[in-house]
């Protein structure tokens, strides 16, 4: 997904209802806290706390009607805002809240209050997915935020798990093996999975596989299906050429996106279903 669009969402304060993109003084937030770049600040707030994580999941109530709970995957950001000292008790809950979804609206997003203290929202934008949990009064609250996106893929397939998988179940798929978008050559991060397969097939020397590839749905089947047997032949060249891998152990064949392993309507699903499988034979 597309982040950090460069959009600041501005409030528009009520009741006077004048448009302000201005920030207070910074020096009471906590050392290494900062205001996320979607969202101008509340004026006269300082950041008591925050907390990011590279990859974490939250439940929202999806707005505007907020029928629907979702969990939400990607980037997460939380902050917690506490109002300067003469002006606590000034300001309600109703104010705070609806100056998020006063902001969010203003640039196509939408909003959903659930209770006098709880709010979600949401705003699409090229392809990009930002969705917010606003929860306090007007003398404190917080901000907890998801950019949605996949998970970084950062532990590969083990030779000894393939080996446990395949004799389990008689395939085991690889994570680990990438492709740019649309291409059927295999980037060099890939090396570290390519070299547990050889070392799978080194360490049990009988073992004859299909290298099958699999693509998601998005594109036409035609196209999928010879993408998918591209990238199995791209393996197993390397696996033969590179890694002295015999390659009449290895036969490459691709079936696109017809057997998927995720819902291939999340993004999430989809990167699950891209993937290279070992099949025995």
């Amino acid at each position: 997904m597309k982040r950090g669009s460069g959009m600041t969402f501005c409030f528009l304060f009520l009741p006077m209802l004048a448009l302000t993109c201005g920030t207070a003084s910074a020096q009471a937030d906590k050392k290494g806290c900062k205001d996320h770049p979607l969202f101008s600040r509340m004026p006269s707030t300082y950041i008591t706390s925050c907390d990011e994580k590279e990859f974490e999941g939250v439940d929202f109530r999806e707005p505007p009607s907020g029928q629907r709970v979702v969990r939400v995957e990607g980037k997460y950001t939380q902050i917690e805002y506490r109002v300067f000292k003469e002006l606590e008790g000034k300001r309600s809950a109703t104010q705070v809240h609806r100056n998020y979804a006063n902001a969010i609206k203003s640039v196509g997003g939408s909003s959903y209050e659930y209770t006098s203290n709880s709010s979600s929202l949401k705003h699409v934008k090229d392809g990009g997915e930002t969705w917010v949990n606003v929860y306090g009064n007007g003398d404190a609250f917080s901000l907890t935020i998801i950019e949605k996106g996949p998970m970084v893929q950062e532990v590969v397939a083990d030779a000894n798990v393939m080996a446990g998988s395949i004799g389990t179940t008689g395939h085991a798929a690889v994570y680990g093996i990438y492709f740019d978008v649309n291409k059927a050559d295999v980037k060099p991060e890939s090396e570290p999975a390519l070299k547990e397969i050889a070392r799978l097939l080194s360490g049990n020397p009988n073992l004859k596989v299909y290298v099958v590839g699999h693509t998601d749905d998005v594109g036409g089947l035609d196209y999928n299906m010879k993408l998918s047997h591209a990238r199995a032949d791209a393996v197993v060249g390397i696996l033969t050429s590179r890694h002295g891998m015999n390659p009449n152990r290895l036969i490459p064949l691709g079936v696109g996106p017809i057997a998927p392993v995720s819902t291939n309507k999340t993004e999430e699903g989809r990167a699950k279903n891209r993937r290279v499988e070992l099949v025995e034979r």
